[in-house]
């Protein structure tokens, strides 16, 4: 068994991960990253997300700290605003309230600063023009409050933090799996981890668990988050198999948050059970809202356009698992085929098309078509036609005496060529984990007292989410903890 000595260790290699190691260096540390995956397939969950970051602005010069937008741009665009206030109220309304406050609070009014100082590690950040905006009267219009995204999207993000790491000299080990904290029981002094059949301690005065939920590990979605859960596609990574966690609780750790509960949306029936590097993000198919959800039974189960799917899409992933078959079919008409997302245009894709109703039930696999048909002569029936449909804002353009019911953006299904997305679920991490000291990133005991040496970032920081989800907000809250546990880890390591 062979030996290492650090000031820090991070556990991890994903978005959050970068961050804590950076920000260790930051305070003069001797940094370790240690990563189970191999150099290709490094980055976490991170690696494989769209990119979007929500983060509270009120203005266009907040905007303008962030990335570099030209002067058409602006007088071009309507960017809209995403105060603290309205954060909160999306934070809140989501989480049914339940989100802790401190680690809310800390969430939205550091967001911005982090973007500054992501930029300031090499970040480089791009109006997201092509799946949050609209141009409406000759104006380039944003809408769910999500106007930039990282060049690249996650795995750009990881890139960037990457060569930042390296420009720092932060040593990286690839292909090792952390199993174990060393633990003297006061004390973290270090990881016991397994490279090959080698066997190997790294010591370090202050160690950072970012190594993500358990979203890879069907047994502990079994056990968390309920039975079926084994049978969702996992989005990701698949070294994300909750590792830190259990390591963590084997030591004492609190646990926190919502441990039944994962962020889970609506991903190609026939991807792969990992998530695939050059696919990345799109297997998703978020243009629900203009369409309807039918399941096996041929019928409608939740309401479609209750929100923008930034809101909603992190929740329904569930929904279709519980289904028969644990599928459903996304199905739209012609009307709406331009503003269906990049990601239906993709080669790998579950599809069908018909030229007519009839035609097209027939053609969705696994479905009741009678019913199906049902179903929709339905909810034509009883679609508000005195409503102008709109589908950059919240229309209210809805059904009546129907249930569930469409509250925006419902038009009748009537006009040919037909199209029809098979989807399932699709996990994208998991809501429990760590009780922390908000604002160190520090881990507690059972007793609710700190433990000594540890830290963690990340999916792995529990009480921030619960029941669902807004676009965007994983990435940043990585990069805020993340920062926030390397700088106490690093502060902490250089006054021992």
């Amino acid at each position: 068994m062979s030996e290492n000595k650090y000031d820090v260790i991070v556990v991890g290699k994903g978005n959050a991960a970068l961050c804590s190691a950076l920000s260790a260096r930051d305070t003069g540390a001797r940094v370790l990253m240690i990563e189970a995956a191999s150099r290709d397939e490094h980055g976490g969950n991170s690696r494989f997300a769209g990119g979007v970051m929500r983060f509270a602005y009120e203005t266009v010069d907040d905007l303008k700290r962030v990335t570099d937008i030209t002067d058409k741009e602006i007088a071009e665009t309507d960017f809209g605003t995403n105060t603290t206030d309205e954060y909160f109220d999306d934070l809140f309304r989501l989480t049914q309230f339940r989100t802790d406050p401190e680690l809310s609070e800390i969430l939205v009014r550091q967001s911005l600063e982090t973007m500054v100082w992501l930029r300031s590690k090499g970040v480089r950040f791009v109006p997201n023009f092509g799946r949050q905006s609209a141009l409406i009267d000759g104006k380039r219009k944003f809408f769910g409050r999500l106007p930039i995204e990282v060049s690249g999207g996650g795995a750009g993000l990881v890139d960037f933090l990457d060569k930042a790491a390296e420009q720092e000299q932060i040593d990286i080990v690839y292909n090792t799996r952390v199993n174990s904290l060393i633990f003297d029981g006061i004390k973290v002094t270090g990881v016991r981890a397994q490279s090959g059949d080698q066997l190997i301690e790294y010591h370090a005065k202050s160690v950072v668990l970012a190594c993500g939920g358990f979203e890879a590990n069907p047994e502990m979605r079994t056990r968390y988050l309920g039975p079926g859960w084994e049978l969702a596609k996992v989005r990701g990574t698949r070294f994300n198999q909750g590792d830190g966690l259990k390591m963590a609780l084997d030591i004492g750790a609190a646990p926190y948050g919502n441990w039944s509960g994962c962020h889970a949306t609506g991903w190609d029936r026939n991807a792969p059970e990992y998530g695939d590097v050059n696919v990345g993000d799109k297997f998703q198919k978020h243009s629900y809202i203009f369409g309807l959800l039918i399941n096996a039974e041929g019928r409608r189960f939740v309401d479609e356009g209750a929100d923008f799917h930034s809101f909603t899409y992190a929740k329904y992933g569930g929904e279709v698992l519980k289904q028969t078959g644990q599928f459903a079919w996304q199905v739209f008409d012609s009307k709406v085929k331009d503003i269906l997302r990049n990601e239906y245009r993709i080669k790998f894709v579950t599809k069908v098309t018909a030229n007519t109703l009839e035609e097209l039930a027939e053609k969705l696999e696994g479905v009741n078509s009678k019913e199906f048909l049902n179903t929709v002569n339905a909810y034509n029936a009883n679609v508000n036609h005195e409503v102008k449909f709109n589908h950059t804002v919240l229309d209210g353009k809805g059904t009546e005496n129907i249930y569930p019911p469409k509250t925006n953006w419902a038009q009748a299904l009537d006009t040919a060529p037909y199209e029809a997305y098979q989807t399932t679920c699709g996990i994208t991490f998991t809501f429990g984990g760590l009780r922390t000291v908000a604002d160190t990133g520090q881990v507690l005991n059972v007793n609710f007292k700190p433990i000594e040496g540890l830290y963690c970032a990340g999916e792995m920081v529990g009480g921030i989410f619960y029941f669902n989800y807004p676009s965007g907000t994983g990435l940043v809250s990585g990069s805020i903890f993340g920062r926030i546990a390397g700088t106490s880890a690093g502060t902490a390591a250089q006054a021992n």
